[in-house]
Order: structure tokens, then C-alpha cells, then sequence
């Protein structure tokens, strides 16, 4: 048996052909994933491939899925789960994208709304660093690690590595907390002790450490934490 294909369905019926004729925006999820999966199984439509992935996650729970959940999903081999991860990845860069050049970092809310549409959903901690020039301004946000569930481990030296070679004037920390709490821990403040003296070593300021957590967030700073 050959798999199925969006061909196979009549003309009237093919997302692809859907979305042309009356635009993305009046199609539905499944036929959405429809168009970025292309292909379904020997035993299922694409159009059914996508509704059953649907039955199984929403939206936001598929956004979170990782590629081994994802390919436990009958009829989502390697390529279709990494296509959905990139899919899904892009859809999270662009919600933190903005068109200002160098945008200002002038408040903890400013570093949240930068920080927020990557970490606020993810199932594991994720340590972010941003570079800032003189003014304050980004120069660049990095990935620093990814955690398991509840723990994550940050060394200063991968922390600076990237001020460096910004020749950043200054650093903000940021990491999210999968449980939604976004109060810091004990191990939270030692981090940020430790990245604010290795900081003052080699000249570069940590200005502050955010918590990101559901739907709120914790400044260490403005905790007088650091």
C-alpha cells in the first residue's frame, strides 16, 4: 500500500490548494499541519494523520512536544516530527521578534517581555543570557544550557564567552521555572552571586537575574538579592 498523499484528495478539498484560493487564515489546524506534513501513512490521510495528532495534543501542548514524544506518535517518523519542531521554533522566535534595531533594555519588564514567548512554556529549565552595550541597548540573546525538569547547570566562563565577543558592557540573566513559581531558589542566588563576582573579574556587570515563570516573574535585583 502507497502512503497517502494531499493528490489523493479532491482538488475542492487539498489545503495546499485551499490555502491559495482563500488564504491561511481560513484553514483549519489540521489542515495547516496538512500542508507542513505532505505526506499521511498506508492507513491514514494526511488530513486524518493531522486530526489524530490534534486528538492527542492541542496547539500548545504540540508546540512543547519533544522530538522522542513526538515520534512515538504512529505515523510521525523523524522527518515529520523534526518539521514540526521547526515549525514550532520558528513560531516562538518570531512572537520575540521585533523590527527596532537594538531595542533598550531600561526595565526587569523589558527583559521579560524579550525573554517571556521563549521560556514561559518550555518543560525544562532553559538559562538565557542577553549582551547590552553601554546604553543598554541588546546586542545579542544567547542559549546558554538547558536543564532537566528541576535542575540546570551554568558556568560563568559559558555565561562571558559570548559577552566577550559582543565586547558587551553588561549581561542580564534570565531562566524560566517549569513548575510556574517563579520565586527563587537557594541555588538561583548562588548562581547569581557567583556570576556577579566573576563578572566584576573580568569587567563585564551583571545587572540583573529574571525568573520567568507562569504568567509572572521574579527580579532578584528588585528582591535585593544581588
Amino acid at each position: 500500500m502507497r502512503e497517502y498523499k494531499l493528490l489523493d484528495l479532491p482538488e475542492t478539498e487539498r489545503p495546499r490548494e485551499r490555502l491559495i484560493k482563500h488564504g491561511a487564515e481560513n484553514l483549519s489546524s489540521a489542515e495547516l499541519l496538512a500542508i507542513l506534513l505532505r505526506t499521511g501513512t498506508k492507513s491514514n490521510s494526511i488530513l486524518s494523520l493531522a486530526n489524530m495528532l490534534l486528538r492527542k495534543y492541542n496547539l500548545k501542548q504540540l508546540s512543547q512536544a519533544s522530538l522522542p514524544e513526538l515520534m512515538s506518535i504512529q505515523g510521525i517518523k523523524k522527518a515529520k516530527a523534526c518539521q514540526l519542531l521547526a515549525c514550532f521554533e520558528i513560531a516562538s522566535r518570531l512572537a520575540s521578534f521585533s523590527d527596532a534595531l537594538k531595542p533598550k533594555v531600561k526595565t526587569s519588564s523589558d527583559v521579560y517581555a524579550i525573554v517571556s514567548p521563549k521560556l514561559r512554556s518550555l518543560k525544562k529549565e532553559c538559562f538565557i543570557a542577553l549582551y547590552l552595550d553601554t546604553k543598554n541597548q541588546l546586542l545579542r540573546e544567547d542559549t546558554i544550557s538547558i536543564g532537566s525538569l528541576s535542575a540546570n547547570i551554568v558556568h560563568p566562563r559559558e555565561v562571558f564567552k559570548g559577552a566577550i565577543l559582543e565586547s558587551a558592557a553588561a549581561v542580564i540573566i534570565a531562566h524560566n521555572h517549569p513548575s510556574g513559581d517563579a520565586s527563587p531558589s537557594n541555588d538561583d542566588v548562588e548562581l547569581t552571586k557567583r556570576l556577579l563576582s566573576a563578572g566584576e573579574i573580568i569587567g563585564i556587570k551583571v545587572l540583573d537575574h529574571i525568573i520567568v515563570g507562569d504568567g509572572q516573574f521574579v527580579s532578584l535585583k528588585e528582591r535585593g538579592l544581588m
